[in-house]
């Protein structure tokens, strides 16, 4: 599928405002800033199995389309939510535990490139991916 493959972050845009939005400390900030995360992703039908390796964690995800599961961020905010498949994009929408804010995201393929995109109390950031 159009997602598959392994992701490099090339760049960033607004991604400090929205670490800080989301409550993570300036230091945090800085080294989220420069994780250099790899996503490797395979899609079989409506199951993902995702890969996220960073500086600071390697991590597993499997997750159904449409099925409520717990994620947590790297620096420990607990989530639950559920991905959808909107025309070609993938779309997430994830509550907060510790305050039940919501948090979206959307993935999105844009010419040889995976777009993420993060929505959190009115702060939208990008961050682009290479294959």
């Amino acid at each position: 599928m159009a997602f598959d493959g392994t992701w490099k972050i090339d760049r960033n845009e607004n991604y400090e405002k929205f670490m800080e939005a989301m409550g993570i400390g300036m230091m945090k900030r800085k080294l989220g800033a420069h994780d250099n995360l790899k996503l490797t992703i395979q899609q079989n039908g409506d199951k993902f199995n995702v890969k996220e390796a960073s500086n600071f964690r390697n991590i597993e995800i499997e997750f159904t389309l449409g099925v409520t599961f717990e994620y947590s961020l790297a620096d420990g905010t607990e989530l639950s939510g559920a991905w959808t498949l909107e025309g070609n994009k993938l779309v997430a929408t994830f509550t907060r535990k510790d305050n039940g804010k919501v948090l979206k995201a959307i993935r999105e393929i844009v010419g040889d490139e995976l777009v993420q995109t993060y929505i959190y109390e009115g702060v939208e950031s990008k961050r682009f991916f290479k294959r």
